[in-house]
C-alpha cells in the first residue's frame, strides 16, 4: 500500500472515531450545544468574564461564530452578560453557576468516553499513541509559525 493510500486510511479511521465520539457525547449531555461552543464555556470559565473579540482572538472563531454561540449559552443560562461600569458599551460574558455545571458535565462525559476508547490499549501502546500525537502537534505548531 502506498504513502498516499496509508494517509487517506487514516484520515478516514480518525474521521470516523471523531463522529462516533461526537454523536456518543451529544446523546449523553445535557445541553443541546456542541463542541465548540462548550470549548467557549471552558475559556469563559478559565479566564473569567471576557469580551467576545478576546474570544475571538484566542479561540480563532470568526466574530459571527462567537456571537451566535454567546447568544445560545445566554438563553441557555449559561453564560450572561455583564457591562463595564466605566464604559456601558463594553459587554462581558460571564459564566453562571448553572454554566459551571454544564462545563462539568461534558468533561464528565468527555473523559468517559475517551476512557472507553483508550481502554483497549496496553500502556506501551498508548504511551506510543501519547508520543505520536505530540508529533503531530508540534508540527502544525511549527507549521502555524512558519505561516504567519
Amino acid at each position: 500500500m502506498d504513502s498516499y493510500n496509508n494517509i487517506f486510511n487514516l484520515t478516514h479511521m480518525i474521521q470516523q472515531i471523531t463522529n462516533e465520539n461526537i454523536v456518543r457525547f451529544t446523546n449523553e449531555f445535557s445541553y443541546p450545544i456542541g463542541i465548540s461552543t462548550i470549548v467557549v464555556l471552558a475559556e469563559i470559565e478559565a479566564r473569567g468574564p471576557l469580551k467576545q473579540i478576546d474570544l475571538t482572538e484566542a479561540l480563532g472563531y470568526s466574530k459571527s461564530t462567537i456571537t451566535n454561540m454567546a447568544e445560545k449559552l445566554v438563553k441557555l443560562d449559561l453564560i450572561e452578560r455583564t457591562y463595564d461600569k466605566g464604559d456601558r458599551r463594553t459587554v462581558y460574558l460571564r459564566i453562571t453557576n448553572k454554566g459551571i455545571e454544564a462545563r462539568k458535565e461534558a468533561e464528565a462525559i468527555g473523559e468517559k468516553i475517551h476512557t472507553e476508547l483508550f481502554s483497549i490499549l496496553s500502556e506501551e501502546e498508548l504511551t506510543n499513541y501519547i508520543e505520536i500525537q505530540k508529533k503531530l502537534l508540534a508540527n502544525i505548531s511549527d507549521n502555524k509559525k512558519l505561516s504567519f
